[in-house]
């Protein structure tokens, strides 16, 4: 059974600890921070910058394509919420496929996902020096690189309550933001906000320009392709819950939550943008769709406002990346699947190995996006992107086989349940495995590359998995002989 993390408080009269170095993290993050990172997860920077093509493509059939994805992703949030709770861990998802399916399923899936995030950390940290330069060129795009990666590395060294206070008002703005959006341009679109043409918004551009689906169904799938990455972070909360005050109250409401989050802040804002604008106005394509649909209201410097929410939102998945990937090598660390100095922590309980690591590979990468954008770094892009689909296939796996394992041995920690188990559980494998299927016949979008690169990686991380697994199994035994 997979260990859960060792959870230690400060001295309640705030005095200093002069003990020596203690195992284990601590529960610092607050329950609104939880909620906060739960809200504010969903909402990645993709949201506001990949929506463009992914209308481009499909039209308002778009909707159909978020409605897809964001189903699947509610059906993979529901059983890892179900295994979160019956057992919290910073490890989450790979300390379950540790637990359920065996030593190599955790290792793979977890150091996948550390690379995943490791690669994003370059991919934000390029984006949002480039929105800084904008503003204050006097600093280069790779010195702006160098603070934002340096500020956000030294708040999650601080303390899990640090990282917690950044997000919970990262979070806030996006979603303050999104809320906003949603319903200045709800009112817009049905005529209840002055100023706007009426004849340009309304419900008539989701058929009035080709039809619904412009580009024929097929183009829904396409746009599936597009979007399904944008999901990425749902999971987060899982993993940060093993350092809450109460983890197994905190998973439960990220899962109970997670239908309203994509419903309002998915669908809802893509229905605004799709509304408020023909799906082919080349405002969208030039400005992108949510700085065109603010220009639409008459919205003064629409470019700089979204340019300041994306920055808040690259800004926050750079900080839950680092929190994220350096948790899951903490949990690797204590599973004996990385080096044991990622599973030490400070005093304050923060895991400083396993995030200095993270942060020097996430540097390699932006190195690598400055100095050889066109080979190395699209490598490394490609290589992960596909990652998220494998998260959720083994989640899956894991939780087809943890429920028995639960339910034979503690059924009262069942407190969350997956919806017609077996049944649904099997119906998201299938889509899962479609959609990686689907992926390797798209040669437009690099869909073919992106499976293909990650196969190859997750191959190779397979291989070292089961050498390690036969190296530890031929100890064991030459130790069992000895004794």
């Amino acid at each position: 059974m997979t260990s859960q993390p060792t959870l230690t408080t400060e001295p309640e009269d705030g005095s200093a600890d002069s003990s020596p170095p203690r195992s284990g993290l601590q529960a610092g993050l607050k329950n609104r921070h939880l909620t906060m990172i739960a809200i504010g997860g969903v909402i990645g920077a993709g949201l506001f910058v990949g929506s463009s093509s992914g209308i481009a493509t499909a039209g308002p059939g778009i909707l159909l394509s978020y409605a897809l994805v964001g189903t699947l992703v509610v059906l993979v949030m529901r059983m890892l919420g179900e295994m979160s709770a019956a057992n919290p861990t910073s490890g989450s998802f790979s300390a379950h496929a540790d637990r359920a399916l065996g030593p190599w399923a955790g290792f793979s899936i977890g150091w996948l996902y550390w690379f995943f995030w490791v690669v994003v950390l370059a991919v934000e940290a390029t984006a949002g020096a480039k929105i800084l330069e904008g503003w204050i060129p006097a600093v280069p795009q790779w010195g702006w690189a160098l603070i934002v990666m340096v500020v956000l590395t030294a708040t999650n060294l601080a303390s899990v309550g640090s990282y917690g206070e950044f997000e919970f008002w990262f979070a806030g703005i996006k979603v303050v933001a999104i809320a906003a959006f949603i319903v200045v341009g709800g009112l817009a679109v049905f005529g209840l906000l002055p100023g706007v043409d009426s004849d340009q918004a309304g419900l008539g551009n989701l058929t009035g320009h080709g039809g619904f689906l412009p580009n024929g169904p097929g183009a829904v799938l396409t746009g599936v392709l597009l979007v399904v990455f944008s999901f990425m972070g749902s999971e987060i909360p899982t993993l940060a819950a093993g350092e809450s005050e109460d983890p197994q109250r905190a998973v439960t409401k990220a899962t109970n939550s997670i239908i309203w989050r994509i419903a309002v802040f998915y669908l809802g804002s893509i229905f605004v943008v799709v509304t408020l604008l023909p799906w082919d106005a080349q405002s969208i394509v030039d400005e992108g769709s949510y700085v065109a649909a603010l220009d639409s209201l008459g919205i003064p410097n629409a470019g700089e406002i979204m340019n300041f929410i994306v920055l808040t939102s690259v800004l926050s998945c750079l900080n839950s990346g680092l929190y994220t990937a350096s948790r899951m090598a903490f949990s690797l660390g204590e599973r004996g699947d990385a080096p044991k100095a990622f599973a030490r922590t400070t005093r304050r309980g923060v895991p400083q190995t396993a995030i200095l690591s993270s942060v020097v590979f996430g540097f390699v990468a932006v190195f690598f996006n400055y100095k050889f954008p066109d080979t190395v770094f699209l490598f490394l892009l490609n290589s992960s992107g596909a990652v998220a689909l494998l998260v959720w296939l083994v989640i899956c796996f894991s939780q087809l086989r943890l429920r028995r394992i639960i339910q034979a041995e503690t059924p009262e920690k069942l407190v969350v349940r997956m919806w017609l188990y077996p049944y649904l559980t099997w119906a998201a494998v299938a889509v899962i495995v479609f959609v990686l299927g689907y992926m390797l016949t798209d040669t437009e979008h690099d869909g073919r590359s992106t499976v293909l690169l990650t196969l190859l990686v997750a191959a190779v991380v397979l291989v070292v998995a089961f050498v390690k697994q036969r190296i530890a199994a031929r100890r064991a035994v030459a130790g069992a002989e000895k004794g």
